[in-house]
């Protein structure tokens, strides 16, 4: 796998897409994206450009490959998980909460 395919990979996964969705989002077929992923094909610039804007950023963004803008992408989508599970962890002690109040609620009677 090339660079410009591990970038589009982990673009992908960051937006929690599957190849299927981006296939047809990019009006081609899972086999042809798979193959741009996987740097068995060559991208035209017209192809470049499209994925670029399919994924919020400039064409150059997209052809900056420099391992530590993946890094931080990568810390950044970790960072937001944890900020994600942090939140549902809360939710849970809530509803914790609830559930003993209804119990509670439920055996005074």
């Amino acid at each position: 796998m090339n660079a410009l395919g591990k970038k589009i990979r982990l673009l992908r996964h960051q937006k929690g897409w599957s190849q299927e969705d981006v296939a047809k989002r990019l009006d081609i077929s899972i086999p042809a994206f798979s193959k741009i992923e996987t740097g068995i094909t060559d991208v035209n610039l017209s192809r470049l450009n499209q994925i670029s804007k399919l994924f919020g950023m400039s064409l150059v963004q997209l052809l900056s490959t420099s391992d530590s803008e993946e890094e931080r992408q990568a810390q950044d989508e970790i960072d937001e998980l944890n900020n994600k599970l942090q939140a549902r962890e809360v939710e849970v002690i809530e509803l914790q909460k609830k559930v003993i109040e209804l119990y509670e609620q439920l055996h005074k009677k």
